[in-house]
């Protein structure tokens, strides 16, 4: 799996946001706002979802803000049937936008196992690698790390 830098980089975010775009085009011009908020809103929040976990930087969040965008992209599905069945779509329509709304639901349920089997993962590898200040300055007045502890010079060579 290659280094991902931007949430935009990732094909379920792409597929999610073409998956949002579809949706507002096919409701644009139903005339039941309650129904249209909804499914438009359970797009869009398969998109979301998938950005802000990339940006909450540990893999858990992550985990967890994928699995939502999952639920989403199911309720997408499942809005889809409703608006079928009330006459809000074509059959043809209906198909393709659950075609991608499937197609979101795969590509996250793949990553989050991907995920899951990765050991470290974004921004909490960033804040382990950083090295902390106080330490290297004590470092510069012979302070040396010992247990967790930072140790004068004096009692390090002593214990």
């Amino acid at each position: 799996m290659s280094t991902v830098r931007r949430f935009e980089d990732l094909i379920a975010w792409q597929k999610a946001r073409a998956l949002t775009k579809e949706v507002y085009r096919a409701m644009k011009n139903v005339r039941d706002h309650g129904f249209t908020d909804q499914i438009q809103r359970a797009s869009v929040s398969v998109m979301s979802n998938i950005a802000e976990g990339f940006e909450r930087g540990t893999k858990q969040e992550f985990l967890n803000y994928l699995y939502i965008a999952k639920g989403s992209a199911g309720e997408v599905r499942a809005q889809l049937y409703a608006a079928l069945d009330i006459g809000y779509l074509n059959i043809e329509t209906f198909k393709y936008l659950k075609g991608l709304a499937e197609d979101c639901s795969r590509l996250l349920a793949s990553f989050t196992e991907k995920l899951k089997e990765r050991g470290q993962l974004g921004m909490q590898n960033k804040l382990a690698d950083r090295k902390d200040p106080l330490k290297e300055f004590l470092a510069g007045y012979g302070y040396v790390e010992k247990d967790g502890r930072m140790v004068p010079p004096e009692k390090s060579s002593a214990e």
